[in-house]
């Protein structure tokens, strides 16, 4: 039969005796109404009464709000104000960490663009300032001679008259026979009086060999180039056996520059009709390319001496915008310095032939009733 102690007499301490030593649990304080039989099941622990919805919920979020102090290594019984500012800073350090790359690339991204901006710099600077192209007129002048280093065939000769019957077809078939073209020099008639002097004392010829002149650059800001000078003069006499002449119908004048070989002081002088004719071009004017700018294009008359054959180079004098200012000598596409011929007409040619517009004929010179028709 089971029995309780007296009231004077209960102990909060278990007491043993339980089987195998063990401590023996209170007993319970209320018995159910069957809990008298002896032998019977042990009494069953009284339930609390269950807590509404809202206390279920208060609850949920109490275990949570625990797990989560527990993860942040919070004192159980901490308050929620404390649960609440450690939380933020957890979050705050976990942003930071997440995010630390792009506030790192931001904060940086001034001195980045900096160094990109000098190692840019740096590039375009070490580029070649410029490169120059040469080239040979092709369009048919106004008044132009064709030397060549043989003598007409008959054949030829009535040929230019019978089939090519106009200038332009003589022009293109000369130049098919061998024949280099030269261009009645400009005539500058707006000229200042000392170049006027200049070529009035000299001894000069009166054809000039016309070329066209490419300038370029890659570099990504401008390059200007402000001065030229003529540089390696070799002259040989002229090799020219025939020339054939179309003579110029008034006055020659074109867009450009011209320079005699050697040159003549302040040479090359502008040709344009416009005011400055017959000044030095480098005087008034600059070449400037780079920097997005188009390549600059030139048409150049050089003058070689009478009876002469020349070769020469070109230095001019360059400033980019990194304050750099040197002279350089131009060079051809293989990397060697280029040398440009100039061409003048001969002095004892063989043969000269002269075209007569009105009718269509080709004339000897030293007897001028001698024409093919």
């Amino acid at each position: 039969m089971t029995t309780t102690e007296p009231p004077d007499q209960r102990r909060d301490d278990p007491q043993p005796g339980g089987v195998g030593g063990t401590l023996a649990e209170p007993a319970s304080q209320q018995a159910t109404q069957n809990g008298g039989l002896a032998g019977g099941p042990p009494a069953a622990a009284a339930q609390p009464p269950r807590q509404g919805d809202a206390d279920e919920g208060n609850g949920a979020r109490e275990s949570f709000a625990s797990i989560v102090a527990e993860t942040l290594g919070l004192a159980p019984g901490s308050s929620r104000r404390r649960r609440a500012v450690t939380l933020l800073v957890m979050l705050s350090i976990a942003f930071m960490a997440v995010f630390r790359d792009t506030l790192t690339g931001y904060l940086m991204i001034k001195p980045s663009v900096g160094r990109e901006n000098d190692s840019n710099a740096e590039y375009d600077a070490n580029k070649v300032p410029f490169t120059v192209s040469v080239r040979p007129e092709e369009a048919e002048p106004e008044a132009w001679a064709m030397v060549l280093d043989r003598a007409l065939t008959p054949e030829e000769k009535q040929k230019l008259v019978a089939v090519e019957n106009d200038r332009s077809g003589a022009f293109s078939y000369l130049k098919k026979l061998g024949g280099r073209p030269l261009a009645t020099k400009a005539t500058l008639e707006n000229a200042p009086e000392r170049y006027k002097d200049q070529l009035a004392s000299s001894t000069l010829g009166g054809y000039a060999d016309v070329f066209q002149m490419n300038v370029m650059s890659t570099r990504s800001t401008a390059v200007t180039i402000n001065g030229w000078q003529v540089t390696d003069v070799i002259c040989r006499k002229s090799t020219g056996h025939t020339i054939v002449h179309l003579p110029e119908q008034g006055g020659a004048s074109y867009e450009g520059l011209q320079l005699h070989i050697p040159p003549l002081v302040d040479e090359p002088v502008l040709t344009d009709e416009i005011e400055g004719q017959g000044e030095s071009y480098f005087s008034t004017h600059v070449i400037e390319v780079g920097g997005g700018q188009p390549s600059g294009n030139y048409k150049v008359q050089a003058i070689a001496p009478p009876g002469q054959s020349c070769q020469w180079g070109i230095k001019v004098q360059y400033t980019d915008s990194y304050q750099t200012t040197r002279w350089v000598q131009l060079k051809d596409g293989n990397g060697k310095p280029l040398r440009i011929r100039t061409d003048s007409i001969p002095t004892d040619a063989r043969q000269e032939w002269v075209f007569i517009v009105q009718p269509w004929r080709l004339c000897d010179t030293s007897e001028l009733r001698k024409c093919i028709t």
